[in-house]
This record gives C-alpha cells, sequence and structure tokens, in this order.
C-alpha cells in the first residue's frame, strides 16, 4: 500500500469512528432518566416505551404517540390492535385513552423527580408511527 492510500485509508477510518460516535452518543443524563423510567414497572410494561430524547436547559423532550396533530385512537390502535376501528366512545378505547395518559403522566412524574428537570416538553415519536405502518400527513412529516 503506498502511503497516500495509507493515510486516506486512516483518515477515512476517523471520520467513519467520529460520525459513529456522533450518532449513537447519548447524554448520560438522558441515559440516567431513560433507565429511571425503564425502572418503573408501570411505565416499562406499557406497549409504547416512553424516552427522554434531550435535556437542555431543565427541558426534558420526551418522545409520546400520541399529540394534537395526530389522533389518539389511531395510536391506540397501533398499541392495541384490537382496539382499531373502535368508535371513539367505545367504552374499552376510553379505558386505553386514560390508562395511556396515566402512563405518560406517571413517565412524566419519574423524569421531574429527577431534580434536574424543571419541565417536560412532548414531541410526536414520528419513527415509531412510521415504524408501525401509520401514515402521517404532510404537515406532520
Amino acid at each position: 500500500m503506498d502511503r497516500f492510500t495509507r493515510n486516506y485509508s486512516i483518515v477515512l477510518g476517523l471520520l467513519l469512528v467520529a460520525v459513529l460516535a456522533w450518532v449513537l452518543y447519548e447524554d448520560p443524563r438522558v441515559s440516567e432518566l431513560n433507565d429511571r423510567l425503564e425502572e418503573a414497572p408501570e411505565v416499562a410494561g406499557y406497549p409504547y416505551r416512553f424516552r427522554v430524547l434531550s435535556l437542555v436547559d431543565g427541558v426534558a423532550t420526551m418522545s409520546t404517540p400520541r399529540s394534537s396533530a395526530f389522533p389518539v385512537q389511531q395510536a391506540l390502535g397501533i398499541l392495541f390492535p384490537h382496539l382499531a376501528n373502535r368508535a371513539q366512545d367505545a367504552p374499552d378505547l376510553m379505558a386505553a385513552q386514560q390508562q395511556l395518559a396515566t402512563v405518560q403522566k406517571r413517565a412524566q412524574e419519574i423524569v421531574l423527580a429527577s431534580g434536574e428537570v424543571k419541565r417536560v416538553r412532548w414531541k410526536l415519536d414520528r419513527d415509531w408511527l412510521v415504524q408501525h405502518g401509520a401514515q402521517l400527513g404532510t404537515s406532520l412529516q
């Protein structure tokens, strides 16, 4: 191998390692918060995995399968397939909606109890929804 090829390979390898480290890096504080969520049986046992995505200036951004832009009935249909296409006022759908709200609130309480989080901001988990077959409108993309 000539000198140029060797140096080129080294630089390319270092760039690859740097990009992988950047992509896979998770802030230790975020990792700790996610570990706390995993330790809570009521949150960890729910079909959707609530996660802290970032922590900046005391504001934790957390993922959620629902938002005002994505109907909760659709999210529940993904989480619990037997609830898909149920009427909005069906008792089991309403119970599942209440359970989702309770678990999401518990996840928020766990994160706020850490002491370094003052507020939680919810972000629709578009990737999770798409992976589970949800058709997102252009306004959600």
